[in-house]
């Protein structure tokens, strides 16, 4: 199998990409073990807090990077999650409430002039984005615009399709435990998966097997791509840990959960654990894994970036 590709890994090996203890040594270090466990790229996810921290982290990873040569190959980029994302409880997930805002264009803006270019990938609420201003800038720019941690109506999940939005930022997450029966964020997006790429992370605990099996029978694999979501503790094992704010103690289940448990918290799995649970857990053939986490994430960036 080629070499795996990763569009929402948050830190790994020991390493918080959102942490202040982030160094040269410390971000070699995550993408020496990111390379030694088959990912051959990823997108630095970077998520929600106060602007100007943000701004901080994202311009610090882009000097760490742009000094360490494996750095620079495994680290094809940036995905801002937030923090233009639907403040509402349980949308909002791990996503700090004093953190959200709506959409602006020259609040976009700062977070981009700070990521110095690497800027791949944006995920935002489209309810969250008046006049659907900031994803038509997006789009504009060749940077691929994904909806996530959100709940727009039809028409406006639709509206937004139409303006640029791409992709969807880990479907099934990002939303209450308790949605309407048909009505829900779940069923609009499977119902634009034509136009949509959908991802998924496949640990069985933000995704139960049998509801995965389902969203990717539903969907179609040529429109599905498989994320990890990692955090510091993926690779490793049970630990103290963080990811920003958050300080989390990851039991021997590997389960990143809130410390009130009202939530989950990223993800503790590698991309070869998600194969492993897609063929033995959901029932794929090699071919199909491959799909999901090799050639499909590269397509999606690839709508505006070119072949990665």
């Amino acid at each position: 199998m080629s070499e795996f590709f990763d569009l929402q890994v948050n830190g790994y090996g020991g390493v918080d990409f959102n942490g202040d203890l982030l160094d040269a040594d410390a971000l070699h270090t995550a993408c020496e073990r990111l390379h030694s466990d088959g990912v051959g790229g990823i997108l630095a996810t970077i998520i929600s807090e106060k602007l100007e921290v943000m701004e901080a982290r994202l311009s610090h990873l882009a000097r760490l990077r742009g000094a360490d040569p494996l750095a620079q190959k495994i680290i094809a980029g940036v995905h801002i999650e937030g923090p233009f994302l639907n403040e509402s409880d349980g949308f909002r997930g791990a996503h700090p409430l004093d953190a959200m805002r709506w959409a602006d264009v020259e609040a976009m803006q700062r977070l981009l002039d700070a990521a110095q270019g690497l800027t791949r990938l944006v995920t935002l609420a489209p309810e969250r984005d008046a006049g659907l201003r900031v994803t038509r800038m997006l789009r504009e720019m060749k940077i691929v615009v994904a909806a996530g941690h959100c709940d727009p109506t039809l028409d406006e999940l639709e509206a937004a399709t139409d303006a640029g939005l791409r992709v969807w930022t880990h479907l099934g997450n990002g939303c209450p435990m308790n949605l309407p029966r048909h009505d829900n964020i779940i069923q609009r997006a499977l119902s634009l998966s034509e136009r949509l790429w959908l991802c998924f992370i496949a640990d069985g605990v933000h995704v139960p097997f049998f509801a995965l099996k389902n969203y990717l029978r539903a969907a179609g694999i040529e429109r599905c791509i498989i994320v990890t979501d990692a955090i510091a503790p993926a690779s490793l094992g049970p630990g103290n840990y963080t990811l920003g704010r958050w300080k989390l103690q990851i039991g021997a289940d590997m389960v990143a959960r809130a410390p009130d448990g009202a939530h989950l918290v990223g993800a503790a799995i590698t991309m070869r654990q998600s194969i492993a649970n897609l063929q033995e857990k959901v029932g794929l053939s090699s071919a199909e894994t491959e799909q999901l986490t090799v050639t499909n994430p590269r397509r999606a960036l690839s709508l505006c970036h070119g072949v990665l």
